[in-house]
């Protein structure tokens, strides 16, 4: 049975700018991309100009595991020090794990068709991914009843979680040019506002990047997977090379609770929120599914083989920074405890070097964190989840880009920067924000896709499939993903003052308040969930949605 759209039923809202149409668009799909578009009821607006891998460079330079291991260890090295970091990184790595292999199933499966009571039937086709990614699958696998508002709530999160992704690259950079400015002028701090307005500049620059420079995106992503690998070889080999060791005692068997928790094992469970801080992002790709040519295929193997590769590469790396950074009491008293490692190579030309390399390589991942962020929100208002849903997707072909959603989310971002002027512990309150959304938003989409596996329905073929393993994996997801939301929400140390507080569960609670105000605003009229546009649902002859 179709469903009927009536004039409560979400709108079409996509609009292209310049006078173009959608005509040229198709030309880059495969004939899969065609119908798999055709299925889910959408028009295809974007040219598809990722292929295999400039997607694969995209999402290793998201993820950047070895990268923000290098700038973000600090929460780790307070809590736990050289040898609670060892295994805080593995423990997290192996249960993380979970969680991506089940949003790569997720990415490769078909269209599930709910009626309004249960499952109608199966596409006969094993896949068809979407640049909504999360918040589209908590609508094709929640409960029928509630998938509506479930799938709102997960776009919401989605949206805050890719927002402080990309804000916490412009903190990261504005840290790297003090780590360059004190390698020659070690006596110059910059103040709060001075690194406030190096951000806004970087803000600028990626914002500017992604409006102009959309098209050779694909370019800018092969440079990065090259610069990704050649990056990190470069600084291990340099650092194994040129800076004095410690031994293998200290790296291995020392922990430390200097976080001034109750005992040990609680201080180390804290640290493992940097750790996993450094491995988010291997669904990033999901988001330009809709550019992405063979979508169904490329993406689950850049998801899984991403996420591994970068697993690998950051364990490598963090022992290289635990054997060269010196006394643990040395690192922490940086201010970013890299930057110890690399003064310990002797040579200030190849510290200077090494952040260089570093500060390119986040950049490029910034640079990625903006095309992510403003797709899930063009997507998302597509759909009409947020308001002012149809300026916000709209699309210029000129540029290949959703330049109302880039500018938006790039404003959003400027906001989120000036945490920096209120807090002394900024940073860790835009990771512990991001890291509540994602996990908020993995539980809601792995935890629909749990209910119906459980409840025995009929799911589609996937592409990447977990088959018997597929369940326990699920399970394990959903409450690992439960236990790090809890983490993510306490402090890096104690006792707690204002200044040191960790900030995100209260900005979070601000976010659900005005997500609830625009539910009941326009989203209650115009939001039905993404699934009412898919074939079996819609009704026999309607347009395809963002036809205008």
């Amino acid at each position: 049975m179709a469903a009927t759209f009536d004039e409560k039923s979400p709108p079409s809202p996509v609009v292209l700018e310049d006078g173009d149409s959608f005509e040229d668009t198709t030309v880059s799909s495969t004939a899969r991309d065609r119908k798999d578009m055709l299925r889910l009821g959408k028009k295809q607006v974007f040219h598809r100009t990722f292929g295999f891998w400039p997607t694969f460079g995209f999402t290793n330079i998201y993820i950047a595991t070895w990268e923000y291991l290098l700038v973000s260890i600090a929460t780790g090295l307070t809590n736990g020090g050289f040898g609670g970091l060892v295994y805080e990184y593995i423990g997290t790595t192996v249960c993380y794990t979970a969680v991506v292999l089940s949003l790569a199933e997720m990415a490769s499966m078909g269209i599930l068709m709910i009626g309004p009571s249960l499952l109608i039937s199966l596409l006969i086709s094993p896949k068809a991914p979407t640049s909504g990614g999360a918040y589209h699958w908590v609508s094709e696998f929640a409960p029928a009843g509630l998938q509506r508002y479930l799938s709102y709530a997960a776009g919401w999160l989605s949206a805050l979680g890719w927002l402080t992704g990309a804000a916490s690259g412009y903190f990261i950079m504005s840290t790297l040019i003090q780590a360059m400015v004190n390698v020659y002028l070690p006596d110059v701090a910059l103040t709060d506002w001075q690194t406030t307005l190096i951000m806004i500049a970087w803000v600028c620059v990626f914002v500017l990047i992604n409006t102009f420079g959309a098209r050779v995106l694909p370019a800018i992503e092969n440079a990065s997977l090259v610069g990704h690998f050649a990056g990190w070889l470069i600084t291990v080999v340099a650092l194994w090379a040129m800076a004095p060791r410690n031994t293998a005692e200290a790296v291995f068997t020392e922990v430390v609770n200097n976080g001034g928790w109750d005992n040990v094992g609680l201080s180390c469970l804290v640290g493992t929120v940097g750790i996993l801080f450094c491995q988010l992002g291997p669904d990033a790709a999901v988001h330009i599914a809709e550019e992405v040519r063979d979508a169904a295929w490329v993406l689950p193997r850049c998801i899984v083989w991403g996420y591994l590769l970068n697993g690998v590469l950051g364990f490598i790396m963090l022992i290289t920074m635990l054997f060269t950074m010196g006394d643990l009491d040395t690192a922490l008293d940086a201010d970013s405890p890299f930057e110890t490692a690399f003064a310990n190579t002797g040579s200030p030309g190849m510290n200077l070097f090494l952040i260089l390399v570093l500060a390119l390589l986040i950049g490029a991942g910034n640079i990625a964190a903006v095309t992510t962020t403003s797709r899930e929100t063009w997507a998302f208002a597509r759909d009409g989840g947020l308001p002012f849903s149809r300026f916000m997707a709209k699309v210029s072909q000129r540029f290949n880009a959703p330049l109302n959603a880039i500018w938006v989310t790039t404003g959003l971002s400027f906001v989120l920067c000036l945490i920096n002027l209120g807090s002394s512990v900024a940073f860790d309150i835009i990771i512990s924000l991001n890291l509540v959304a994602f996990l908020s938003c993995y539980m809601l989409s792995i935890g629909g896709l749990l209910y119906r596996k459980l409840r025995g329905d009929p799911l589609p073929p996937a592409k990447f499939s977990l088959g018997r393993f597929g369940i326990p994996v699920n399970i394990f997801a959903v409450c690992y993903s439960a236990l790090a939301l809890v983490l993510s929400c306490f402090p890096v140390a104690v006792p707690v003052d204002p200044t040191n507080a960790n900030w995100a569960p209260a900005i979070l609670g601000g976010v659900i308040v005005i997500a609830i105000i625009s539910f009941a605003v326009q989203g209650r009229r115009i939001y039905e969930g993404p699934v009412v546009f898919v074939e079996g649902w819609r009704e026999d002859g309607a347009a395809l949605q963002g036809s205008g």
